[in-house]
């Protein structure tokens, strides 16, 4: 595409995308504020689960409605660096797409998987593969009477089927293959696509490094750092940020950042103003004659 059409196309899906990225940053945070669900163990887990069905439900959904929005920051920013940079693989950007599509239904199995889980489990048809004397065994430590030996070893029996439980509803398996390939995914999209975005210059280098740092960080549960960036890039999409947008931007094709040497020879060069005076001329004079 011309300049101009790519500037035309992105100030057309400017905001529409920073109202999908605020959303999905909203749908996490609410998900995480309603989530009933608590406990210590797996038994005392899926008994909450049991407990809050309307719960779990609820935050699955929130969980991957938030997801499946976070397909369009991706894709926007995306684009615009593929659209300043030709060397950038196109062919990844199935990938920029089915990543959150990917996590989006892993949010939604997962919900069900618990609910599935924690009905076999509380109906007390999960069966534990856990022997009473294992139990007792792995109670030893914590044995200080009968009375806690017993109760260690109760606790030890219905986590062990609970764990079963969870592995046997017949939706975990899809839970855990898409929660696998969209996690992947999602920590080679939005590095490989920040490190693009800082090459062209959409993204100061602060932003784009930090944002190839928290793809990779999502492996490990930061996801709340991972929203802070978000934030940031819903703001910067419709220019709300402070000092502005880069200037790549605003002239629809790639303005790299200088390099750490560059900016130092800038700095210590003089300026005309500077030269100017020390030459006992007037600068607007020494402009004047550079025109002529």
């Amino acid at each position: 595409m011309s300049k101009a059409e790519v500037l035309e196309t992105e100030s057309r899906w400017a905001l529409p995308t920073a109202l999908a990225t605020f959303l999905a940053v909203a749908f996490l945070v609410a998900a995480a504020i309603v989530n009933e669900v608590s406990g210590s163990g797996d038994a005392e887990i899926l008994r909450s689960v049991d407990a809050h069905g309307g719960s779990v439900t609820l935050v699955g959904l929130l969980r991957a409605a938030a997801f499946a929005l976070l397909a369009f920051p991706l894709l926007y920013l995306f684009r615009a660096a593929r659209a300043r940079s030709p060397q950038m693989r196109s062919q990844l950007i199935g990938l920029v797409v089915a990543a959150p599509i990917f996590l989006a239904l892993s949010a939604g199995f997962g919900a069900a998987a618990q609910q599935e889980a924690a009905d076999q489990f509380v109906a007390g048809e999960a069966k534990s593969t856990l022997s009473p004397q294992e139990a007792r065994e792995d109670c030893k430590s914590d044995r200080e009477d009968d009375e806690t030996a017993k109760a260690c070893e109760k606790r030890k029996l219905a986590d062990d089927e609970a764990s079963n439980a969870q592995g046997e509803a017949s939706l975990t398996p899809f839970a855990t293959g898409f929660g696998i390939a969209g996690g992947l995914g999602f920590v080679v999209v939005l590095f490989y696509t920040c490190l693009w975005a800082m090459r062209t210059g959409l993204l100061s280098r602060f932003w784009g490094s930090l944002g190839m740092a928290l793809g990779i960080a999502t492996l490990f549960g930061l996801i709340i750092f991972t929203l802070i960036w978000f934030v940031y890039f819903g703001l910067l999409v419709i220019g709300k940020v402070p000092n502005g947008r880069p200037p790549a931007w605003e002239e629809g094709e790639a303005v790299p950042w200088p390099s750490p040497g560059e900016q130092a020879a800038a700095e210590l060069e003089p300026s005309e103003d500077v030269e100017a005076a020390e030459d006992g001329e007037p600068a607007e004079r020494r402009k004047r004659k550079q025109r002529e």
